[in-house]
């Protein structure tokens, strides 16, 4: 049992259920009116049910830019998208929302946590990278 010491030492699912914590607890970002009635994407047929749903996303967009700057807009509009229900016509992929991955962006790079990379997409400031790491660090990993 020791404490990690970066992001990539840590379970990804223990990780963003801790860091959606501390952006709740620390109050710097502000949830937009939509959250409870917003459909996370095409592919949906309901907006979520857990009310903290944004926080959860913002971690988790946090942490895959952390591991692989470059990635904008459309590349999360990807990452979220998943199979589209047609009824009885075969399914296909279906983006998930481009306006709240834009809108997470825009929070973080408010919170300086992510800026704006030269080539394109958004990546790591050295502030949020330290933030990321306290927060992995308070984790606990069990040795293998």
């Amino acid at each position: 049992m020791a404490t990690a010491k970066n992001v990539k030492d840590v379970s990804p699912h223990e990780f963003v259920k801790a860091y959606a914590a501390h952006l709740k607890r620390s109050g710097k970002m502000e949830l937009p009116e939509w959250t409870d009635i917003v459909k996370t994407g095409v592919l949906k047929e309901l907006a979520p049910y857990d009310p903290d749903w944004y926080y959860i996303r913002a971690a988790s967009m946090a942490r895959k830019i952390y591991l692989r700057g470059g990635l904008g807009v459309g590349a999360f509009k990807r990452i979220y998208g998943g199979s589209k229900r047609n009824g009885s016509r075969p399914p296909h992929f279906g983006k998930s929302s481009g306006s709240v991955a834009r809108h997470i962006l825009q929070q973080l790079q408010k919170m300086s946590i992510v800026e704006i990379e030269p080539t394109g997409g958004r990546k790591i400031t050295s502030s949020g990278q330290r933030d990321l790491d306290q927060v992995a660090g308070r984790i606990v990993v069990v040795a293998p």
